[in-house]
């Protein structure tokens, strides 16, 4: 256990909504920092992804209905994102308790600047990866980092650890994705703070460069990408700097041009580190040039916290991806392949389907919007992504929106993504049904094909994206 941190475990826990991407991993720390763990998720209520509610009880986690029936004391401390409603079961029973409410983003976050030593990755698009990134070279590096992401680290995943999203360490060191989305990280003070880049997603550009830039001046040190327009404009904020960018020759650590190599599976290049006048020979297992930029995030930001630019490239030979991030699930015998990936801003969408783009074969898009919210507030955006990067042959398919219930409104879904793209030249058809998605996605399939699942906020896309590949066997 971290003496830092050891007051946050004196006292029982309940993670309302336990197997969400950001609940689950941070649950998952404090239960290895010695903290009593209790949890309830409307998803086992309801019968899916068993398999990691019975992970998550392996632990030695108390999962509880989520009725309410798992608040028993007031020193019990409950854990809610904002979107949780007042009327959620759990909430009325700690009200009546009196039991002390904490958000995910507060108890991250206090955690977080708990620690001697602190990296935090912003950005609209890339965080995770660089987190696994910057999380895998400090493993490497014998740092012994404490490590909370919103995805699945395949480096770390082991038969006893499935669900790596999270990683406990002892060294004092704590890497962390934060996130712009719901302001929350205004709350982190960061030793090292890594900005990837700055684009619409879940609030205007005035809010996020206001966000961003508060992010860059309360850290110690800010590696900052040169590349992106938006997070240049912000470098001034920052009391220190390390540039970093694949094109800006400016930059501190940069690539040669012309020496990078694309396969459909991975990218190598020579890396420019202008700090000491050498090069390193860059070779990654995830493909795309925006991997090479999260490579490139990930070298500065190592660099900032002590880690030589020769040892940072040498262990990203070794980071083996994320889950859901352009995640192959395999290849029919026809010679179809399906993609699960995470894509569901315009930026990701973008970069995911130009990746695929890159190397021949039709392209089937298969998108579920992560909530009719958000679907609202980038809708055109992603309309005019899908309709730029797929081509006349290519097809974007769309089901409903992800809704788990509450009252938000549901007026306007994926018929009209459908519309936007169409109007602005591209081919896409609106099924509400994933089944009916599998159906029309399967019967259209042929040799060479790529399907790629997008989407978030929903764990059973990976089993979607399996079994589409089952019906294609």
């Amino acid at each position: 256990m971290n003496d830092y941190s050891s007051d946050l475990t004196a006292h029982p826990w309940f993670f309302c909504g336990i197997g969400g991407s950001g609940m689950l991993p941070l649950a998952m720390i404090l239960r290895g920092q010695g903290a009593e763990i209790a949890g309830s998720d409307r998803s086992r209520d309801q019968g899916r992804t068993p398999e990691k509610f019975a992970w998550l009880e392996a632990q030695g986690i108390a999962l509880h209905p989520q009725d309410g029936s798992g608040i028993v004391s007031r020193d019990q401390i409950l854990v809610a994102s904002a979107a949780v409603e007042d009327t959620i079961p759990e909430m009325v029973r700690a009200r009546e308790l009196g039991c002390e409410r904490m958000s995910r983003a507060s108890l991250l976050s206090t955690l977080f600047n708990r620690a001697p030593f602190s990296i935090a990755v912003g950005g609209t698009s890339g965080k995770s990866t660089v987190t696994g990134m910057l999380g895998w070279i400090m493993h490497q590096a014998g740092r012994d980092p404490t490590i909370m992401n919103g995805a699945v680290m395949k480096n770390f995943v082991s038969g006893d650890i499935p669900f790596a999203s999270a990683r406990v360490g002892n060294g004092g060191l704590f890497v962390s994705e934060v996130d712009e989305s719901d302001g929350s990280i205004a709350l982190y003070r960061p030793s090292v703070a890594v900005l990837l880049n700055v684009s619409l997603d879940h609030k205007s550009m005035e809010e996020l460069r206001a966000l961003f830039g508060d992010f860059l001046a309360v850290s110690g040190i800010a590696a900052i990408n040169l590349d992106d327009y938006e997070s240049r404009l912000l470098a001034g904020r920052a009391k220190s700097t390390v540039t970093y960018a694949i094109d800006d020759e400016t930059a501190m650590i940069g690539i040669e041009p012309g020496s990078t190599v694309h396969t459909p599976t991975g990218i190598a290049a020579q890396v420019v580190d202008r700090l000491e006048g050498l090069r390193h020979s860059l070779v990654l297992q995830v493909p795309a040039r925006h991997n090479l930029a999260n490579a490139l995030a990930a070298i500065p930001g190592a660099h900032a916290a002590g880690v030589p630019v020769a040892d940072a490239v040498a262990a990203l030979a070794g980071f083996a991806g994320l889950a859901r991030r352009f995640d192959i699930v395999g290849t029919s015998p026809s010679g179809i392949t399906v993609i699960d990936d995470f894509g569901h801003n315009p930026e990701k969408c973008r970069a995911t389907l130009r990746t695929l783009k890159s190397h021949p074969g039709r392209v089937i898009a298969f998108f579920q919007p992560h909530g009719y919210g958000p679907l609202r507030q980038m809708g055109h955006e992603l309309a005019r992504t899908f309709a730029e990067e797929l081509g006349p042959d290519d097809l974007a398919v769309l089901c409903d929106p992800v809704y788990y219930g509450g009252t938000v409104d549901r007026s306007e879904g994926s018929e009209r993504i459908v519309q936007l793209i169409r109007e602005a030249g591209g081919r896409a058809e609106y099924i509400p049904t994933r089944e009916g998605c599998a159906a029309l996605i399967t019967s259209l399939a042929q040799s060479t094909d790529r399907i790629v699942v997008m989407g978030a906020r929903d764990d059973t896309l990976s089993a979607f994206a399996k079994d589409i590949l089952v019906r294609l066997s």
